[in-house]
């Protein structure tokens, strides 16, 4: 007979993969140091599509949706959402009886932590990016715990210091360091090169796309080169007709589940900076080529900065990449080995947290 949990977990987390990698690292890291925890995760409705969660976790949905801070028609449609989604949080609540809420940010966090504040269940929110976002800034007065990942972040939670715990951003326990000579085996790359990520994140980014096969197609040294490419599924083909054309080493991917093996293969890697490729970057201590997402400079703006500062990232504007900045970039890395082992050398001067063990044992005080 199966053993009955002892305690109840919630863990709440928004739609985009910064806020469910996190919560998914958090889960999996609690439950092997406690199997006595039965976790319930919830999710924006839209998000629970996905086989490899309904298959590994237990998952709820709120109907939620975001609201715009202008006239916008939609926005009636959104507060009507939100509503919805607080009776069904308190539905939640009341029918799985958790010992303690983990929040992961987004509006869907906002019902499910207050709900959570009124029936006197211990809170935690956890903060992923450097800019604390929105709804954890509103959540901040309803929270226990505040876990943040870098720990300029505090500055945005002045008036509850008390309450502010530095963990890190959790990574998922699949992000195993491997050695890179198996590494390159599973890309059927070789040593004698230098093993270029291209990640643009889970869609793929096209402004990256377009400015990184510009700047490869022109450079000199290009056959002493390999590449990983992530494209996204709007770009793959189109890109894999380009690098046909290029006498290149590549492994083209619309997608990359195992991308613990491309982190460990590469030797830098070109990327945006949303706050769980920041966190995997410093996992694997890799270089990096930064190009913040223009549509949320601020925040990752911010993120790339802890890498810029520590000197193991140079950071490139979306705006510059018509210019050529990433060939002038990738031209510097390519004719300076040194410096690229530098930035490696970087990641030396930052503690690394164990982020998923920090925010159990958190957990495991509150209850």
């Amino acid at each position: 007979m199966k053993k009955k949990a002892r305690f109840n977990l919630l863990v709440v987390a928004g739609a985009s993969g910064g806020h469910i990698f996190p919560a998914l690292g958090f889960i999996d890291t609690l439950k092997s140091r406690q199997e006595d925890f039965d976790i319930l995760l919830v999710l924006p409705q839209k998000r629970i599509s996905n086989p490899l969660l309904e298959l590994k976790y237990k998952l709820a949905a709120l109907p939620v949706s975001p609201i715009k801070f202008s006239l916008d028609p939609g926005n009636l449609i959104a507060i009507f959402n939100f509503f919805r989604g607080a009776f069904k949080s308190m539905y939640i609540l009341l029918k799985f009886k958790p010992c303690a809420t983990v929040a992961f940010g987004s509006i869907v966090s906002i019902p499910v932590v207050i709900c959570s504040w009124l029936l006197r269940i211990k809170t935690i929110i956890h903060e992923q990016n450097v800019v604390a976002g929105r709804a954890n800034r509103f959540l901040a007065a309803f929270s226990n715990k505040i876990a943040v990942s870098f720990k300029e972040t505090k500055d945005y939670f002045s008036k509850y210091k008390n309450k502010v715990v530095l963990t890190g951003n959790p990574v998922r326990k699949e992000l195993e360091y491997i050695q890179k000579r198996g590494a390159l085996d599973f890309f059927g790359f070789t040593e004698d090169k230098v093993t270029i990520l291209v990640a643009g994140g889970s869609q793929g980014s096209h402004s990256i796309n377009l400015a990184f096969l510009k700047a490869v197609s022109g450079l000199s040294a290009a056959t002493g080169v390999q590449v990983i490419h992530l494209a996204g599924k709007k770009d793959y083909d189109w890109l894999k007709n380009s690098y046909q054309s290029l006498n290149i080493g590549v492994k083209l991917f619309d997608f990359l589940e195992a991308m613990h093996y491309a982190y460990c293969a590469a030797d830098f890697a070109v990327t945006r900076a949303g706050a769980t490729t920041i966190a995997e970057l410093l996992h694997f201590c890799l270089p990096a080529i930064v190009i913040p997402y223009p549509y949320a400079y601020r925040h990752q703006a911010a993120n790339a900065g802890i890498l810029e500062k520590l000197g193991t990232a140079i950071l490139v504007k979306d705006n510059q990449l018509d210019s050529g900045a990433v060939g002038q970039v990738l031209a510097e890395l390519l004719n300076n080995p040194q410096k690229v082992k530098n930035m490696r050398l970087g990641y030396d001067n930052i503690r690394q947290a164990d982020a998923g063990n920090l925010i159990s044992e958190q957990v495991l005080r509150l209850i």
